[in-house]
């Protein structure tokens, strides 16, 4: 069997990269609490990945790991999300949990590192393909990346699951955020080696 390496997108492979994050945060805790019921969760995840990390694809740093089994947005040094996408996906938000949401993403403002950093927006992988090491493939491939610029590299787990592997390829804790209902966020931080 053939091991598959993680490699970069372009652009019109957006929709098989959004399709791909959908299926791998299907059981994220975040992700779930925003939108409970199935056919929500389906239309908006997909639109979800694209605001927060869709710019990614333009940048060349939007990876897939086989044939879109995983994939992995990383925004780089002085790119942030799409505020203007966000608008219809919060608003698809029940309002007292969006309300918590808001209040979670604001915290976690305090952890982002002050210098230019790569930002891993959103990683996943489909849940038939966990435990084959597509996750750490991807990681492997970015972190070179930032590695290579001698930048630091900052994330957000949305799942306690995950914070293990992102330890394995070097984040490491910085704080913890928890608002209401709205399930744990946990901001990590990379130092490049």
């Amino acid at each position: 069997m053939e091991i598959p390496k993680a490699r970069a997108t372009d652009p019109s492979e957006g929709p098989n990269v959004m399709s791909a994050l959908a299926i791998g945060f299907v059981n994220d805790p975040v992700a779930r609490y925003m939108w409970p019921d199935p056919k929500t969760y389906l239309t908006m995840m997909p639109q979800f990945a694209m605001a927060y990390g869709g710019k990614s694809l333009d940048h060349a740093s939007a990876y897939t790991v086989g044939d879109y089994c995983g994939a992995a947005l990383w925004l780089p040094p002085g790119i942030q999300p799409d505020e203007e996408e966000f608008n219809p996906v919060f608003e698809s938000i029940e309002e007292k949990k969006r309300a918590e949401l808001m209040e979670s993403l604001e915290r976690l403002e305090e952890f982002h590192p002050p210098e230019p950093h790569w930002y891993l927006a959103i990683v996943g992988v489909d849940s038939y393909h966990q435990g084959q090491g597509y996750g750490s493939l991807l990681m492997k491939h970015a972190v070179k990346r930032c590695d290579e610029d001698g930048k630091v590299a900052y994330l957000e787990s949305t799942n306690p699951q995950n914070i293990s592997i992102y330890e394995r390829h070097g984040f490491e804790v910085v704080g913890e955020v928890k608002v209401g209902g709205c399930p744990v966020l946990t901001p990590m931080i990379r130092q490049p080696r």
